[in-house]
């Protein structure tokens, strides 16, 4: 019994392991399982620390307090270093109204928050303890609660505890969405549910389209001058010329009547047809040109780029059309699919589909590398560093005014923000930040597990006597109305005003939301990728958002 006490109940560094480990294993394997339908997946972690609270287990604080520090940092910067290279180019590629809209989600939600926090009793930390859960969004909660300790070094405020409110509030916060979802499907008046219909997801979705030259102004003009002339991007990948396909450079000369297949986002084809004279429909592409033939040589094959001296070069200094007559006609990166154009920044982990004879995409392969085994250890230098410098501007105060105290983004909003900007911006300074996407899974889920087991056990002790009391009532009810209201009065707004189809909207919501679980619901009921590819979206921007207004709340409000 003694051995059982040293290993759960006494506090030592290895009975914090044991207990810390046990619930998370236990949270893990409980998550896996499906309600209908539905599976929590490490946000059970969360429940059977509140339980393992409840039944009395505790760490010590300075090594709860450590470990649930540490999870956070690195979730939320592993979380910034993912979404870095598609948070720019969200707003850049169809993602405005996407972002303007979830926003309006993030913003209505902060407004009806602090609605209730005027007219009740509750007071701010515990009201923003009960809206982040709500939103379902535990970086805001670690954000707000470095805000509190900041305010309570400064004797503001004594440091309330705002776990207790997340954890009544985030069982129905995820269900929340899921029902707001449902009661949206009968507001869509097309009933359609696939993605294709919206303009946004046209314009961030690469296309192949076919052209004939029948415009007398480009007439015997050489592709990079014909660029020049529209600022719509676009890439030849293929020229019909005198009988046969020939991938082209940039000095290839178009000519009248020549055909020729581009890549370029959807929502461009009305330009490019306007630029070119007139588009080849599919019939015609069958009628007599096979763009898969070159010489019988023409081959197509997806390259990884593992090279670091490609790190942070531009497609255009690699001169790979003159060097070797093939095309880069797409590059795939954290899930979206990139427009091959010159001035694109080329990352460690990108993908290239590449078009040309069999003998020079070989040595265009020895170039870029495409070796996988070369990305299987992750640059740990880069992610130390990252992690460093995150906390160093987490520390940086900065006055907004009517704040009476300095702002610091904390150990939230620090390595998130660095987190973005490294997966953005290093592979342009030539830092490596790539890592692969089992290990920024791994290091994503060791952080977060972490953090919501000693966020658990932390508010375990008082869970059940808040929750089985009327005070514990009104706050899942308030938690409810958070969840519910602003993703329905916005999904309406954007399906009746917006006239964005259901898939898109269910994704934007999802996103703005961080609900991954609601997610996993819009994928199953709708057709098509839409729901993931809006997601993924507003995502970066709502999670920012997000821990950035948790802490502004705080001390602009106390």
């Amino acid at each position: 019994m003694e051995w059982v006490n040293s290993l759960f109940i006494e506090h030592s560094v290895i009975q914090a392991v044991v207990v810390l480990s046990t619930v998370i294993a236990v949270g893990l394997a409980l998550g896996k399982l499906k309600m209908l339908g539905i599976s929590l997946g490490v946000t059970f972690v969360f429940f059977v620390g509140i339980l393992a609270g409840h039944l009395g287990l505790s760490i010590d604080p300075q090594m709860l307090n450590y470990a649930e520090s540490l999870g956070l940092i690195l979730f939320v910067y592993a979380l910034g270093l993912q979404v870095g290279p598609s948070f720019i180019a969200s707003f850049f590629k169809g993602g405005l109204k996407l972002n303007a809209l979830a926003m309006g989600v993030v913003f209505l939600g902060t407004a009806m928050m602090l609605g209730f926090y005027f007219i009740t009793d509750i007071s701010l930390p515990e009201m923003t303890g009960i809206f982040c859960g709500a939103i379902t969004n535990t970086p805001a909660l670690g954000a707000a609660q470095q805000t509190l300790k900041q305010l309570a070094e400064n004797n503001v405020v004594a440091q309330p505890d705002l776990a207790l409110g997340c954890a009544v509030t985030y069982p129905l916060g995820v269900v929340g969405v899921i029902l707001g979802l449902i009661a949206l499907r009968r507001f869509s008046s097309d009933k359609c549910t696939i993605f294709t219909n919206d303009s946004e997801h046209k314009s961030s979705k690469t296309y192949i389209a076919g052209f004939q030259i029948m415009n007398p102004a480009i007439y015997e003009k050489q592709i990079q001058e014909v660029a020049s002339f529209i600022p719509n991007k676009f890439v030849i990948s293929r020229v019909w010329k005198d009988g046969k396909v020939i991938i082209p450079t940039s000095a290839t000369v178009l000519s009248e009547g020549e055909r020729i297949l581009v890549i370029a986002t959807e929502a461009d084809i009305k330009a490019l047809t306007a630029l070119f004279g007139e588009q080849v429909r599919d019939d015609w592409n069958k009628e007599d040109i096979d763009w898969n033939a070159l010489d019988s040589q023409l081959a197509s094959q997806r390259i990884l780029v593992t090279q670091t001296e490609i790190n942070g070069k531009k497609i255009a200094q690699l001169r790979l059309r003159n060097k070797y007559g093939v095309n880069i006609t797409r590059v795939f990166r954290s899930g979206m699919n990139l427009l091959a154009t010159p001035d694109l920044t080329l990352q460690l982990g990108d993908r290239l589909t590449v078009v040309g004879e069999r003998e020079s995409i070989s040595q265009v392969e020895k170039l870029l590398g495409n070796a996988m085994k070369r990305l299987n250890e992750p640059n740990l230098v880069a992610i130390f560093i990252g992690i460093m410098l995150g906390l160093i501007v987490g520390t940086i105060p900065f006055t907004i005014p009517g704040v009476t105290l300095p702002v610091k983004l904390g150990i939230a909003g620090g390595p998130i923000i660095v987190g973005i900007l490294m997966g953005a911006f290093g592979p342009r300074l030539h830092i490596i930040t790539y890592t692969t996407q089992s290990a920024n899974l791994m290091l994503r889920g060791f952080g977060i597990s972490m953090y919501l087991a000693c966020l658990g056990i932390d508010a375990g002790a008082h869970f059940f006597e808040t929750v089985f009391r009327t005070e514990g009532l009104i706050w899942v009810g308030i938690g409810f109305i958070l969840t519910v209201a602003p993703v329905i009065l916005m999904g309406f707004y954007a399906l009746k005003f917006k006239k964005m189809d259901y898939a898109t909207v269910c994704g934007m919501l999802c996103g703005s939301m961080a609900n991954p679980m609601a997610l996993n619901y819009a994928n199953s009921t709708v057709e098509g990728d839409g729901p993931s590819v809006s997601y993924a979206t507003v995502y970066p921007l709502c999670m920012f958002a997000r821990v950035i207004i948790a802490q502004l709340t705080l001390l602009i409000f106390m």
